[in-house]
């Protein structure tokens, strides 16, 4: 198993984040519960009487930048690797074995992903998504 090569302060700071990201709630929409018609996906607060917006209690919690992660690990994998999307096998080359692991594009078809986990094997770079679906 490949792993990847961290500072001790990366590693720290890399449980805080998945810890973090345990913790953090679920930001939907205001008043999502009452109308089907709305996604529950974010939209930010308006107008004068918004709970949300308000901070009130009882009402879901409004997305502060108190939420985000550490900068250092900020889009870092929780393997500890920062993912790289690869549409080729060109674009393997030059890529850090121990720092980067690959991320196969959604729009790749089977035998280019075939021919890329082959060469990111014989390279020795980690696959993060080796199977695919993620279309």
């Amino acid at each position: 198993m490949v792993k990847p090569r961290l500072s001790p302060s990366e590693k720290k700071l890399l449980k805080i984040k998945i810890d973090m990201r345990r913790r953090k709630p679920d930001f939907i929409r205001m008043n999502s519960w009452l109308n089907p018609a709305l996604s529950e996906s974010w939209r930010r607060p308006k107008g004068l009487d918004n709970k949300i917006r308000l901070q009130r209690k009882g009402f879901p919690p409004k997305v502060k930048a108190g939420y985000r992660k550490p900068r250092t690990v900020r889009n870092m994998h929780p393997s500890g690797f920062w993912p790289v999307i690869v549409h080729n096998v060109e674009e393997l080359n030059g890529l850090d074995p121990a720092k980067e692991a690959v991320v196969i594009a959604a729009s790749v078809g089977e035998r280019k992903r075939r021919e890329i986990l082959a060469k990111a094997e014989e390279i020795g770079l980690k696959v993060l998504n080796p199977t695919g679906g993620e279309k």
